[in-house]
């Protein structure tokens, strides 16, 4: 049986394409994407009403869970911020998923903007199906987060907005030339936060 610790690639000998790749999967991280997105759809459709909303959706949905990780790697149990070990993420994301599901409650009842409240929703919605292929297989959540976030945006503010896609495969590629994920891996991890997130965002505002 394949161990946890043999599943994990060595990281590629570093070169300039690698540090490109590592420039983009770090710059176009989940938490970056997210700290964008809803200021971003706040601010255009609700304006500074709507930043403040996105701005507390983001504590919850950003930094807190920024802030889960940074705990397990002082603790020694993460070994880094992309949570590489798919058995740690196991254990992660449920949290991440509470915060997130706390966040929405909160905005639900306080009567939030309808967008920002359905793209809350969307991000936990699109976890949910993360969560479950992860117990057998490393899907990637950075495409996920980036699929996820351009078709919402879409969704809310016009077609326009997926021209943003274009940075999927490059976010893809990166993750894949760093070892981090195999081509299909980002693949999937696209097209679960395209159909996960869209569809409970379409529905939900």
């Amino acid at each position: 049986m394949t161990t946890e610790a043999q599943a994990v690639p060595a990281p590629p000998a570093p070169t300039r394409r690698t540090a490109l790749a590592r420039r983009i999967t770090d710059g176009l991280e989940p938490k970056n994407v997210i700290l964008v997105l809803l200021p971003l759809l706040g601010g255009l459709r609700y304006g500074w009403s709507g930043i403040g909303w996105a701005l507390f959706a983001a504590l919850f949905a950003a930094v807190v869970p920024t802030l889960i990780i940074g705990h397990g790697m002082r603790k020694g149990t993460v070994a880094d911020r992309h949570v590489g070990r798919r058995q740690r993420r196991l254990t992660l994301f449920p949290l991440i998923m509470g915060s997130v599901l706390l966040s929405f409650a909160v905005m639900i009842g306080l009567d939030a903007p309808a967008d920002l409240t359905a793209l809350v929703l969307a991000m936990f919605a699109s976890l949910v199906p993360i969560l479950v292929i992860t117990v057998w297989w490393k899907v990637s959540v950075h495409t996920a987060v980036a699929t996820g976030a351009v078709v919402c945006l879409a969704i809310a503010l016009g077609p326009l907005w997926l021209l943003l896609g274009a940075l999927v495969p490059l976010i893809g590629w990166s993750r894949v030339v760093l070892r981090d994920h195999t081509a299909a891996q980002t693949a999937v991890g696209a097209a679960v936060g395209a159909l996960a997130a869209g569809l409970t965002f379409w529905a939900a505002r």
